[in-house]
């Protein structure tokens, strides 16, 4: 891909101001036109004026919102634009979910600039990754069967919450507590 200035525009969907801007200007620093947003609706305000070619986007965002949301809107905007997708609470269903909605990569937090770029750069994969052998904890296991109902209810809050058998408020309640380690 030729990165042309039109190709070089990012999108940072955080809802961690300070990373955000840290981030961005990590980006900026590499040649890249950097473009914040924190929640859906500015993601929306911001494909309204610019169509960036980059994109990473954190998977817990504030709210009721999740990151395969934004995902699947900015797929729905420019199909060729190379999505990442960070997370400080990586599971095997999540990073399933958000590779089919469109995004080309998937990263635990911490991660840097380096491996966000390096990611940019592997969006057809690679069989040499490294397999772990980590045991799952039940805290993930909910966490995944939330965000697979999410993705396949198309994010409506109340219909997963019914199909997980839980209260609308309860649900909301597991989504803004969710730690991000």
């Amino acid at each position: 891909m030729t990165e042309t200035g039109a190709e070089r525009q990012l999108l940072i969907v955080e809802d961690d101001d300070a990373f955000a801007r840290t981030l961005g200007r990590s980006f900026e620093r590499r040649g890249y036109a950097v473009a914040l947003a924190n929640n859906l609706g500015d993601v929306e305000a911001l494909l309204a004026t610019s169509s960036p070619g980059y994109a990473v986007v954190d998977l817990k965002l504030n709210g009721e919102a999740s990151g395969l949301a934004c995902v699947q809107m900015l797929h729905r905007h420019n199909a060729e634009m190379l999505i990442v997708v960070l997370t400080g609470f990586a599971s095997i269903a999540t990073a399933v979910e958000a590779i089919k909605l469109g995004a080309c990569h998937y990263l635990a937090k911490p991660s840097n600039t380096d491996d966000i770029e390096a990611a940019f750069g592997r969006a057809t994969g690679t069989t040499e990754v490294e397999l772990t052998n980590r045991s799952t904890s039940i805290k993930t296991l909910e966490w995944e069967r939330i965000h697979e109902t999410l993705a396949e209810t198309g994010f409506n809050i109340s219909e997963t919450a019914r199909r997980l058998g839980m209260h609308r408020r309860t649900l909301a309640r597991k989504l803004g507590k969710q730690q991000v380690k």
